[in-house]
């Protein structure tokens, strides 16, 4: 009996990791770690490196849902507000790549006017659902996060 009671288990566990395996991967979210801008009052969504920071979604999902602020444009590419702030001077580029599927890579619109170094308000612009790294580059400062982008409708 214990034979085959161990068997049972052992094939359970095989159905089980098969279907893990056919599941959505999951996407590694970045989360806050409260490093906050210069001047800026300290936030739970904070994250950044000393010399380039942005404010992080909730939970690390920017969820899509009728009636929010956000943006769905024509081409049904999603657009959101990211703040970064800057301590080095230098233009500010932002890209950005799907983690979990083939996709274009993420568009970002950065507007003149906001000075060398300080805040900077951008539009980060995914053309798909999914699980997004973005990376954030001023010279040779770099931030990278990862968020999972969903809409609902």
């Amino acid at each position: 009996m214990p034979l085959l009671r161990s068997a049972s288990i052992l094939a359970l566990a095989a159905v089980g990791l098969v279907s893990n395996l056919s599941a959505e991967p999951s996407c590694p979210v970045t989360q806050p770690n409260q490093n906050t801008p210069p001047g800026e009052r300290a936030g739970s969504s904070h994250y950044g490196n000393g010399s380039l920071w942005t404010a992080l979604p909730p939970a690390g999902r920017v969820v899509f849902s009728p009636g929010d602020p956000w943006h769905v444009l024509p081409d049904g590419s999603l657009s959101m507000k990211f703040p970064w702030w800057r301590a080095v001077s230098g233009p500010l580029t932002i890209e950005g790549r799907r983690l979990d599927a083939p996709a274009a890579p993420l568009r970002a619109s950065i507007p003149e006017g906001y000075g060398d170094t300080g805040v900077q308000a951008t539009a980060l612009i995914f053309p798909t659902e999914g699980c997004w790294e973005v990376t954030g580059k001023m010279g040779h400062t770099n931030l990278t996060f990862v968020v999972k982008v969903e809409q609902r409708k």
